[in-house]
């Protein structure tokens, strides 16, 4: 139960860290309207990645009977997956930072609340990374021993609790400190962050695998 639940936490964090053009987004949109609309955009961006670790998370049990037979190499190339994704996501955090690219959507008008949620539920579902990552962690952690339902809850639940938590950091940042974090360094240092943790998570697998 407690290593579902870190396990969701470290998920969640793991795909909600990176400041791309969502997150940027975000914190803009907090920056010039207010933080009620902030916290709706992104509890928009929360429900995508929870959705996700669901699907994830359901397809990865109903599948488990059948990949018992090739766990190992499932899981190796799982570790392939979290890897690729944590190193994509470094290069192209410096690629973006060394061509000094900004984001400026001051020009749009704000959405209503509701809108503002839906619209960033839709841009993140149409995201292919967050539900590759989920799938990869989700299948590399199955072995002969199937996940109780308590326990997948407790990862679904630890996932959408963890991109909650920096969603609404990301919103009140925007509110408090206006562009900030928008900037070429901050969105380097939390997509490293971000890469870290998803090496950590690639490294952990490989270490249960050997």
């Amino acid at each position: 139960m407690t290593a579902a639940l870190v396990a969701g936490l470290l998920a969640g964090y793991g795909i909600a860290m990176p400041v791309g053009a969502i997150a940027t987004y975000l914190v803009a949109l907090t920056a010039r309207t207010s933080l009620k609309l902030g916290a709706f955009a992104a509890l928009g961006v929360a429900t995508a990645d929870g959705l996700y670790a669901l699907i994830a998370t359901l397809g990865g049990s109903a599948l488990s009977p059948l990949i018992e037979p090739i766990t190992i190499p499932l899981k190796w190339t799982s570790v392939l997956v979290l890897l690729t994704l944590a190193t994509r996501s470094a290069t192209t955090a410096i690629t973006h930072h060394r061509r000094l690219h900004s984001s400026d959507a001051s020009a749009t008008t704000p959405p209503s609340p509701p809108r503002a949620y839906f619209a960033l539920l839709a841009m993140t579902i149409l995201n292919p990374t967050t539900i590759i990552y989920f799938t990869a962690l989700v299948l590399a952690s199955q072995d002969a021993t199937t996940p109780t339902h308590l326990e997948e809850s407790a990862f679904v639940l630890a996932a959408f609790i963890a991109s909650t938590s920096w969603q609404l950091a990301l919103a009140t940042s925007g509110a408090l400190l206006g562009r900030l974090l928008t900037t070429p360094t901050a969105r380097l240092l939390t997509a490293l962050l971000s890469s870290t943790l998803i090496t950590a998570l690639a490294l952990h697998l490989l270490l249960t695998t050997l």
